[in-house]
């Protein structure tokens, strides 16, 4: 599958309007699946408005990336960051969840690449031990939009915002295994750049 992920920063006067085109605009992709949804009170870096647009192929978002661009060139969206990137998700639960949650984040330059897969491994962990998240997947980025040369994209499904804001953070396979990789005062950190942490409310899966 091919997705492309866009967290938008609009104008408070405008969110209405710039949602209703931006769906409209999602809705001519054709994409197989389209979620655009204001975001939720608690996210980082993450916009007023998440997009996300799952493909069966890149050649098919190729084929719409101009139009659907242009959508967002409105003047009242002050910032868009975003990345497009394959990948399958792994469902945990056969549970639906009601929370999407994506994190673009940026791996320094000149990691080593053992560095890197010690880093994705450990991630990869996290839905082993935390039983809210319901559908997750990690995915290198092909091409990054905003404020960050994103390198990975995060993206979960929760129960609810209580199990991402609660045993999602505050696990501690969060704190104490996976937190080192962020941390500036650890000599393990390798992203120091600010992530996007950015989530909203779904009613059906946004990864199958």
């Amino acid at each position: 599958m091919f997705n492309v992920t866009r967290l938008l920063d609009v104008t408070e006067l405008d969110r209405d309007r710039v949602l209703a085109a931006a769906r409209a605009g999602a809705a001519a992709t054709m994409a197989r699946h389209q979620l655009v949804e204001p975001t939720l009170p608690g996210v980082r870096n993450g916009g007023d408005i998440l997009v996300h647009l799952r493909f069966d192929s890149e050649d098919q978002w190729r084929s719409v990336k101009a139009d659907f661009t242009a959508t967002l060139s409105d003047a009242a969206i002050t910032r868009v960051n975003g990345a497009s990137y394959s990948g399958d998700a792994t469902s945990s639960s056969a549970t639906t969840g009601t929370v999407y949650r994506a994190l673009l984040l940026r791996v320094l330059p000149g990691t080593t690449a053992d560095t890197i897969a010690r880093f994705e491994d450990e991630l990869r962990l996290m839905p082993c031990y935390v039983k809210t998240i319901t559908a997750w997947q990690l995915s290198p980025v092909n091409e990054a939009v905003g404020t960050s040369e994103w390198t990975h994209v995060f993206e979960q499904e929760f129960t609810d915002v209580g199990g991402l804001m609660g045993p999602y953070l505050m696990h501690p396979i969060h704190w104490a295994v996976v937190d080192r990789w962020f941390d500036p005062e650890c000599p393990d950190v390798i992203i120091r750049d600010r992530v996007c942490h950015s989530f909203c409310a779904i009613t059906d899966s946004v990864l199958h």
